[in-house]
């Protein structure tokens, strides 16, 4: 009997472990993830994720063409299947600034204003188990987790992996860099074809997780279908370690490239060029004059001038100087810009 019932408590101790194990495989990397947020200012926080990032499953199931869609998947990760959303990412109308020059010694820097009413901003480094490491930023509100959601708990901080399929900016160890800004209409983007769907913040992760120039993100959005996320037009501010700074917009679902330094939130390309501009927004101009004025040569406090010149208040929820050659990303949150945060990809 004795012999019986130690065999009975051994088999079970063997089957606690064998489940510990297998949750481990399952969960170990996003709950290490999710135990690495930190808050590093006022509505500003910090997390690094390293394993698989779901995002190559995500495009062989062909994406996602909505938030809705994007939620289900999302979802769908962090819970291994046994869990349904219960929420929506947010509508989202924002503004935003992008700059890029050189430096005398040969540098690419760019510079990112972040203008929206509010924002409750996490920054992800990224090590995917495949693909380049990455910093990109996302502001959690967009996911619509609740008015008072803070990744501050660990329920919290897990709902905050989210931002491993999408992101509003960032930089990746071969230093290209990416922003999203709204572009100057309501025009949605929706290409359909037999490729797979992404969404204009997905597209932004993809692209920092496989794109190591220009050219490259250029060549990887062809083969998918670029979804608008929230009823209006983007356009993306790209620039890498050679120096080519281009605006990426959709005119009639159709995709138009224009080598530009500067970017704010109306048009650039000729068929809709100047769309959206306000008769007082006078950022793009600004930022083509001191371009013009320094032959695009700055160093980093002066491109830090350039584009704290054209942050609005009290719009401009964060403020990026990105290093592209040496891979850094400082941030200025809520315009508090004598209190930089410094990251770098070693």
């Amino acid at each position: 009997m004795k012999k019986a019932i130690k065999i009975f408590f051994i088999s079970l101790l063997c089957l606690m472990i064998l489940a510990g194990v297998l949750v481990y495989m399952a969960f170990g990397d996003l709950v290490s993830g999710a135990l690495s947020v930190k808050k590093i200012d006022d509505k500003f926080y910090y997390m690094e994720y390293s394993g698989d990032d779901g995002f190559d499953e995500f495009i062989e199931t062909g994406g996602a063409k909505d938030a809705g869609q994007l939620v289900e998947k999302i979802t769908y990760f962090l819970s291994k299947g046994h869990y349904k959303p219960d929420a929506q990412p947010d509508s989202m109308k924002f503004g935003c600034a992008a700059f890029t020059v050189k430096t005398n010694g040969g540098e690419v820097l760019m510079g990112r204003n972040f203008d929206y009413n509010s924002s409750n901003t996490i920054v992800l480094h990224a090590k995917p188990k495949r693909g380049y490491q990455y910093i990109s930023t996302f502001n959690l509100e967009f996911f619509g987790f609740g008015d008072d959601y803070m990744p501050e708990d660990f329920v919290s901080k897990y709902r905050a992996l989210s931002v491993l399929f999408v992101a509003l900016d960032g930089v990746n160890e071969k230093g290209f860099a990416i922003a999203d800004l709204m572009a100057g209409d309501d025009v949605e983007t929706h290409q359909n074809t037999e490729k797979p769907d992404l969404t204009t913040t997905a597209a932004i992760a993809y692209l920092l997780k496989n794109a190591a120039t220009v050219n490259e993100a250029i060549e990887l959005l062809n083969k998918i279908d670029m979804h608008s996320d929230i009823g209006s037009a983007h356009h993306y501010a790209m620039s890498d370690t050679t120096g080519k700074s281009v605006v990426i917009e959709y005119v009639d679902n159709q995709m138009i490239v224009t080598p530009t330094p500067a970017v704010t939130n109306h048009y650039l390309c000729e068929k809709k060029r100047n769309v959206g501009l306000w008769e007082t927004d006078h950022r793009y101009d600004n930022l083509c004059d001191r371009y013009e004025s320094s032959h695009g040569i700055m160093d980093e406090n002066q491109l830090f001038e350039s584009i704290k010149s054209v942050a609005q208040y009290p719009t401009t929820q964060y403020t990026m100087v990105i290093n592209l050659s040496q891979k850094s990303v400082t941030y200025y949150s809520q315009r508090k810009f004598d209190e930089g945060h410094r990251f770098e990809l070693k």
